[in-house]
């Protein structure tokens, strides 16, 4: 050891601080993965910038300090990465002689909560059967407002998610409804629960599945970072869901909502614009 520090220059003293140092640190790298766990506990697949985010305060509170940077080397080298999921079977059928409505999406600017949602229809596997989760979502906010879990997609259970999210609306100004040209959409049950609740159709040009991307997206973070879990039954599958929605809604942060969650964002917004319309 005195011949090693000799030849490069050092003290016997400074590897042993480093030593200690590297000691130190790697006890509070024990808590991140702690705080890490914990969090993965109830959101399995949340992204490294949203963990981080989240944790942030935590570390404060525990004297660590790490950046972003340094907090994703720490869970690569871990092997605490999320790797991405990505799977794709066709649900839309919309090739037929029912009546297509124009895209209403293109050139609009959505400012406020209940201006406008978007619905689709997506599948889920337990170990029964195929299953089929339709799903409305609040663009502004980024908030499922209205789904249900089928074992078919006829419209008469399509249009369960709208009733419910109709059921939950906190104003009655303009509402637009967007989706893909499904059979299930263009269909008069479906058709009529709009007229019924005002809400006025829109709908995708052509088979272009990004006209619809964000119900596309909250399909894939449902499914490959709460659903991932292969369930026994519908009656547990329906649990699942009814958990994951609720603590997508409630804890999730987004980076379009600038790190707020989408029921944040919901009522707060909400209670703004129904206060300015009385």
């Amino acid at each position: 050891m005195s011949y090693a520090c000799r030849l490069f220059g050092i003290s016997r003293q400074s590897i042993y601080q480093h030593e200690s140092r590297l000691l130190i640190r790697e006890e509070q790298l024990l808590k991140v993965r702690e705080l890490v766990e914990k969090q993965r506990r109830i959101m399995p697949r949340l992204g490294t910038r949203k963990l981080y985010f989240l944790l942030e305060h935590c570390f404060a509170e525990n004297g660590i300090k790490i950046g972003r940077d340094a907090f994703f080397k720490y869970l690569k080298r871990e092997q605490l990465l999320i790797k991405p999921a990505k799977s794709y079977i066709k649900t839309t059928f919309s090739k037929h002689w029912l009546h297509k409505y124009p895209n209403l999406l293109k050139d609009i600017n959505v400012h406020r909560p209940e201006q406008v949602f978007v619905s689709d229809i997506t599948y889920v596997k337990s170990y029964e059967r195929t299953h089929y989760l339709s799903l409305v979502t609040d663009v502004f906010s980024r908030k499922i407002v209205g789904y249900h879990l089928s074992d078919d997609m006829s419209a008469e259970n399509v249009v369960k998610a709208l009733k419910m999210a109709v059921k939950n609306r906190k104003n009655k100004l303009a509402l637009i409804h967007h989706s893909d040209r499904g059979l299930q959409y263009c269909s008069q049950i479906y058709q009529n629960e709009l007229r019924k609740n005002n809400i006025e159709p829109s709908m995708t040009d052509g088979y272009d599945c990004y006209q619809n991307a964000l119900a596309e997206r909250i399909n894939g973070i449902l499914k490959h970072e709460f659903l991932i879990y292969k369930c026994k039954s519908a009656v547990e599958l329906n649990k699942l869901i009814k958990e994951s929605i609720e603590c997508y809604n409630q804890k999730r942060p987004h980076l379009s909502l600038k790190m707020k969650t989408p029921n944040f964002v919901y009522q707060k917004t909400s209670k703004e614009n129904f206060t300015g319309f009385n």
